[in-house]
């Protein structure tokens, strides 16, 4: 029976975890009407993706659409609470049979499907440029603000793809794979400024070299908050709250002992006991050693 080597399971990984064209459409159709609604009601100027799905590094029917909602500061609140209350109110007009909730910074839309048909809208305040890329100012969870460019920390991770061979978004989405099969409650956000920031010093990515090694830095590292490489966002946590944090911890310390013996195994000549603790690092998803 023919069988795989371990890069070409990863390879298989990746084309099975990558959004197809579905997914896609039922993203576009969402924005449209939240698009309306809010032209109506905040004289909304644009909404745009941001998130996985503007950086590619998305995954199939386990994440969800993230869009930032340019609105005028006059339409906004001094408290953002106050304004995510008021856009929820807003689309749940819009949407009276939707479960619509706050989860700042966002107004969070669940359509239903699944976690990929659930949109996210974060209100943002337009406040100038850097690097002649847009910041804004959104929800930061206490009813202030903090500054996020979407397009900056998009073109400091494409920038770093491209030089890499564009091996560094799989790699992230492999990442992100892993969090959301185990339920990870470690911030995506987090997760792709720190791949990407600790690949800076790299000159290749051999999968699961790397996936090995970003595990055991995590977990040395006490999953330690990371400040924003392009000075922006200032600080960024892994997890919202401690208790998160611990459960995050536990979860990345099973991963990198079982990553560490996926990488013995193969380092042993034995390329099915490499496959099979890959499937245990990603929760019995990984492509089987047989084709």
């Amino acid at each position: 029976m023919p069988t795989r080597t371990v890069n070409q399971g990863f390879d298989a990984f990746h084309r099975k975890i990558t959004p197809g064209s579905y997914e896609s459409g039922k993203a576009s159709s969402h924005k449209n009407s939240i698009t309306r609604r809010l032209e109506d009601h905040f004289d909304l100027k644009q909404l745009f993706y941001s998130g996985s799905a503007n950086n590619g590094t998305s995954v199939s029917y386990l994440s969800d659409v993230d869009f930032f909602a340019k609105i005028p500061t006059n339409k906004l609140k001094e408290n953002s609470a106050s304004s995510l209350r008021e856009i929820r109110e807003c689309l749940q007009g819009r949407y009276p049979n939707t479960s619509i909730y706050v989860d700042s910074p966002a107004v969070v839309l669940d359509f239903g499907a699944g976690v990929w048909d659930t949109a996210e809208v974060i209100p943002a305040d337009y406040v100038g440029t850097k690097e002649s890329k847009n910041v804004y100012d959104i929800p930061d969870g206490s009813g202030g603000w903090m500054r996020s460019s979407p397009s900056l920390h998009n073109s400091y991770v494409t920038a770093e793809n491209n030089r890499l061979g564009k091996r560094l978004k799989p790699l992230i989405r492999f990442l992100k794979a892993w969090k959301y099969y185990c339920n990870v409650p470690i911030s995506s956000f987090y997760l792709e400024l720190r791949v990407t920031k600790w690949m800076e010093s790299e000159d290749s990515i051999v999968y699961d070299i790397d996936l090995k090694t970003i595990l055991k830095k995590l977990d040395d590292g006490d999953l330690a908050a990371i400040q924003d490489p392009k000075g922006v966002s200032g600080y960024v946590n892994a997890c919202s709250s401690d208790a998160k944090k611990k459960d995050a911890l536990s979860k990345v310390s099973t991963a990198r002992i079982r990553a560490e013996k996926a990488r013995d195994a193969e380092n042993a000549g034995n390329a099915r006991i490499a496959f099979e603790w890959w499937d245990k690092v990603l929760a019995g998803n990984f492509p089987s050693y047989y084709c």
